[in-house]
């Protein structure tokens, strides 16, 4: 089985709608470990449009299975993470006014910044993790920097079968995923995968035998709001 790390961004989302303290990311990640999921994921931007610092600092005190933050690779970042300690760090890239992470971090650049982070996490027992593009140059980049998990950017093939509907683009960048997933593990990386993913289309990526973990959020918390977040977590691991 593929494990389900669920993503709770948008939880925060809702509240910082109202800049209120409803609802909780906190008590989210509680009910969706209850439901079964195998971890949580937050991304910590430096705008703070969602999840805030505090958030991060309680939910290491309770999540009880793992705790992923995704982050830039920032000193203000890498020393937040320094002073949380989570379970995984995702390196993820960041820019002013995106909506979403617009693509995988560029691991044939910024090589010294990334090296400095992953060394600076590695050093106090914090597993790294590099969200990338599925191509070969990035996964031998990521290699080289002394990567030894990366989760692997799903947009192109979320985006070609988001209405369900088989195309030569989402076969494509379905071969692109498997393919980039088994050579990721031929270097005995660890291999995770996610963006975009939907109850849909996430059965053909769970089904690829190199990804061990999909991270997940967006349209578990869109269903949750429709059948409650402790069933459509149920549901989506029903998939896996």
């Amino acid at each position: 089985m593929t494990l389900l790390s669920v993503n709770i961004d948008h939880i925060a989302t809702i509240r910082e709608a109202r800049r209120t303290n409803e609802p909780d990311p906190i008590t989210a990640a509680a009910i969706c470990e209850l439901a079964g999921a195998h971890g949580i994921t937050v991304h910590l931007r430096g705008d703070r449009r969602h999840i805030q610092h505090r958030d991060v600092k309680i939910l290491r005190e309770t999540v009880k299975t793992k705790l992923n933050i995704e982050m830039a690779a920032t000193k203000e970042m890498i020393g937040i993470a320094l002073e949380v300690v989570p379970d995984q760090v995702t390196l993820v890239p960041e820019l002013p006014g995106e909506i979403t992470t617009t693509g995988g971090l560029e691991c044939t650049r910024n090589q010294e910044a990334i090296t400095s982070a992953i060394k600076h996490l590695q050093s106090n027992n914090i597993n790294v993790s590099l969200f990338i593009d599925p191509a070969e140059s990035q996964i031998r980049a990521a290699l080289s920097l002394g990567a030894r998990t990366i989760e692997l950017n799903t947009a192109l093939y979320s985006d070609a079968t988001l209405r369900n509907r088989e195309t030569q683009q989402g076969t494509e960048a379905l071969a692109a995923v498997k393919q980039a997933a088994e050579l990721a593990q031929s270097k005995n990386i660890v291999v995770l995968a996610g963006h975009g993913l939907t109850y849909r289309n996430v059965r053909a990526i769970a089904d690829i035998p190199a990804i061990v973990e999909l991270n997940i959020g967006h349209n578990i918390i869109a269903r949750s709001a429709l059948v409650g977040l402790e069933r459509a977590v149920r549901e989506m691991l029903a998939l896996l």
